[in-house]
């Protein structure tokens, strides 16, 4: 079995350098984020099989974090670790999609418990999420690959980024700043208006020619593939 791979997300030096060293001690391979915008940066670009993350940290807070990468990724278990004992912050933090919470301080044996009890369950969102489709447009994440009525579609890696984002998005109103944060990063500092030109590529390849057009504008705030059967 290959080792289960921990992302932690800790601004105090001492207490991620303890986790990483008791958590590679469970033989666990870990990597070290200690500001909220590496954080999700390394989610995006990394595939992980468990997130510590903290909620008081820099950058962005840890519950922003949650809520970005929650956007598009719902499969990653995430465990929050907080100095606060509010009701308010767990609450938010499960609401957001945390799987669940932990208060500093902790013992390291419950901590590692919880890891053990979400690292065995069965991943069935990411099983899922290999395929998206709507209606007659399939996409194959592993394979990289769109077909449309059974016709190959060829995509730029940024056209097949937006349209993925697009699909697990399915009914659901995105704004061009949301669609720039979930395609293009963060840290992009361009014009919004890249959104609406690769929206147009989109179009040229996916729905010219066809009756059915599932990309949808909705004037004054963004874009959404609709799901005609909903």
């Amino acid at each position: 079995m290959s080792q289960a791979k921990i992302l932690i997300v800790e601004d105090e030096k001492k207490i991620s350098r303890v986790l990483q060293l008791e958590l590679e001690y469970e033989n666990y391979k870990t990597e070290i984020a200690d500001n909220g915008k590496d954080a999700l940066r390394l989610i995006k670009e990394k595939e992980w099989d468990l997130v510590l993350l903290d909620i008081m940290i820099p950058e962005l807070s840890g519950l922003e974090v949650l809520r970005r990468v929650r956007r598009t990724d719902d499969h990653t278990a995430i465990i929050l670790l907080t100095a606060r004992d509010e009701i308010h912050d767990k609450v938010s933090g499960l609401d957001l999609g945390a799987d669940d919470y932990i208060t500093k301080p902790f013992q390291i044996e419950e901590l590692l418990a919880r890891i053990r009890v979400h690292l065995r369950k069965p991943k069935q969102n990411k099983a899922m999420a290999a395929g998206l489709s709507v209606g007659e447009l399939m996409v194959d994440l592993d394979g990289h690959e769109v077909k449309r009525a059974d016709k190959k579609i060829d995509l730029t890696p940024r056209e097949f980024d937006l349209l993925v984002c697009l699909l697990k998005n399915k009914n659901i109103v995105l704004t061009r700043e949301q669609l720039i944060e979930n395609v293009w990063g963060y840290d992009y500092y361009g014009e919004t208006n890249v959104v609406d030109v690769y929206i147009r590529y989109l179009r040229q390849k996916i729905d010219k020619g066809y009756h059915e057009a599932y990309i949808q504008t909705v004037r004054g705030v963004g874009y959404t593939i609709k799901d005609h059967n909903k």
